[in-house]
Parts: C-alpha cells; structure tokens; sequence
C-alpha cells in the first residue's frame, strides 16, 4: 500500500495552473461560483486579473469560454461535472467541439464525490454523454500525480477536452511523476497474466489494491489505467485481454455508456475471452462516502479481488 495523499487532485490542478498562467497569460480560469470547491482560490488570489467568475450560470460558463478561446485565450472551465455535463451540454456540443475551441472543460467533484447529495449532484452519465460527442477529448486522472501531468499537457494542446476530477484526496497510484504520460495511451500500472483490471480514475487505486490481495492468493493480476477514454487505446486493451483472456473493467460510472462499454466495444470482436463490467446501477444510488458507495457496490480492492478469484477458479 502507498503512503495516504491528503492532496485532492483538484489542489494538484490548481498548482499547474498557476504556474502555467504566470508563464502565459493567455491561460485563463473560469468558475460558476466554485472557485472554492475547484480549488482555485489560491489562483484568484494570485492571478486575480485571470480569473472570471460568471455566477452560478454553467451554460454562459461554457459559451463565454468557447468565446475567449475564439479570441486566442486558453480558457480552463471548472464546474461541478453533474452541472457541467448535463446543463451545459448542448454549449459543449456546438460551441466548443463543433466549432472546436480550445476549451478544457473541468467537471469537479466528479462520479460519487458529492455521497449524501445523492443523485441530483451524481455525475454518472458524463463519460457516456461527452464520449459520444465528435472532437471532444474525454479524461480522468487517477491520481495528483497524473493529474499534474494532465493539466500541463492541457496547456500547451489546442484539442477541446473534458477532464472529470473527484472532490476528496484519493491514495497515490504512483510514487511520484518521474513517468511518460500521453493522451491517449493507456499505463500498465501492474503486470500480471491471469487476469487483467481495466480502470479509470478513482478506481485505479481500487483495481491496484484488488491486484496485490490476489497476489497473496497466488493469482496474477494486470492493472491498466486508462486515463483517456478518448482519445481510447484499444489496442493496449486488446493485448491485455488476449494475454489474460479475463478482463475486469470497473469505473465509477453508470454500467451504461462509459468505459465498460468502450472495453466492451474494443473486444466485441475478439474470441475466448471473459468481459465484466463492474459499475454503478441503472438507479438512484443510496447515499454515503465514496468509500461506503465503492463497498455497497462492489468496487472496492476488497469485492474487485474476490470477483477476480471467483473468474480465475
């Protein structure tokens, strides 16, 4: 196990983005009233002539943004992604990826972070909306460590994007950023031959934790990270499968849409192997901690290993 991170990887975003803006001051933020829960106060504190806050109005947020990257800016959104992803989706469809504007849009306190806000505040369906929007880049980092790489990356690319980040400090999946991070390229966080978990975001933290309780049981367990489910790199999906012949893909994420559905769509036509997904339900969840919702619904290390016994046997 990892030493435990109190650093959220929403904070982590803040610090690239300060430095990037003091480099270039065409790096502008924008919020819908949520500097606080983006973690941007530091950035208006110290770039308050970068910031623009326009109120609780998601939908001006996206167009105003698509706006200024038409006049040569390089605007970050930050929204609640439940708000950002279904309220302004229409803004993201014509105004930033149609007319593809260099917007990157940041839904926060993403998947279940919101837990006893219940479903209002969920954000389950956006992998699946924004997914299937043409010239939108759809990411989730696993870690402060990734998410660092990600957003300074983010800043020197002119290609729209999504990145849904959580709300709570989540346990490092990597020991520090002395790694090669690509858009659009899966990592292999651990190797393994029996079996492989596919993962994105939070639960990349799960799937490793699930590897090393099977590794005790003798099974061998991979761990792919896929932290861009678009751009999706298919054919590092298709080598683990065909290597493991048994793929675990877990995501906080509707079982609709996102990426057990983007796995599932890479293996469709591929034989002898053993697909399953493992999501939140087609319901209103019960309400708890991400932790407490990870348990309920068997997505934590413990249940991911157990499913993955029970598969191997």
């Amino acid at each position: 196990m990892s030493k435990k991170n109190t650093i959220a990887n929403r904070q982590a975003m803040c610090e690239v983005l300060i430095e990037e803006a003091k480099e270039n001051s065409d790096v502008i933020v924008l919020t819908s009233d949520s500097r606080g829960s983006a973690s941007l106060a530091k950035f208006a504190d110290q770039l308050p002539a970068q910031l623009i806050e326009v109120g609780i109005a998601e939908q001006n947020l996206v167009s105003i943004s698509a706006g200024m990257a038409h006049m040569g800016k390089r605007p970050f959104a930050a929204s609640p992604a439940c708000f950002l992803s279904m309220r302004s989706i229409e803004q993201i469809k014509v105004d930033v990826a149609y007319s593809n504007k260099n917007v990157k849009l940041v839904g926060i306190s993403g998947g279940i972070s919101y837990g006893a806000l219940g479903m209002t505040h969920h954000s389950l369906q956006d992998f699946a909306v924004t997914r299937a929007i043409p010239n939108l880049q759809v990411l989730v980092p696993a870690d402060r460590h990734e998410t660092k790489k990600m957003f300074k990356v983010l800043a020197t690319t002119n290609i729209p994007a999504y990145i849904r980040l959580g709300r709570n400090p989540v346990e490092d999946c990597y020991p520090d950023d002395s790694y090669e991070f690509e858009i659009g390229k899966a990592i292999t966080m651990t190797d393994g031959t029996d079996l492989v978990f596919i993962a994105a975001g939070e639960t990349v933290r799960q799937a490793m934790d699930a590897s090393l309780l099977l590794k005790k049981k003798g099974i061998s367990a991979k761990v792919l990270n896929l932290h861009s489910l678009k751009p999706f790199d298919e054919l590092a999906v298709k080598k683990a499968a065909r290597e493991t012949g048994r793929v675990i893909s877990v995501e906080e994420h509707s079982i609709y849409g996102g990426l057990g559905a983007a796995v599932a769509e890479s293996l469709s036509e591929e034989k002898g192997i053993v697909h399953k997904i493992v999501g939140l339900p087609d319901e209103a969840l019960v309400t708890g901690t991400t932790i407490e919702l990870f348990k309920h619904y068997g997505m934590d290390g413990a249940s991911l290993a157990e499913l993955g016994k029970k598969m191997v046997e």
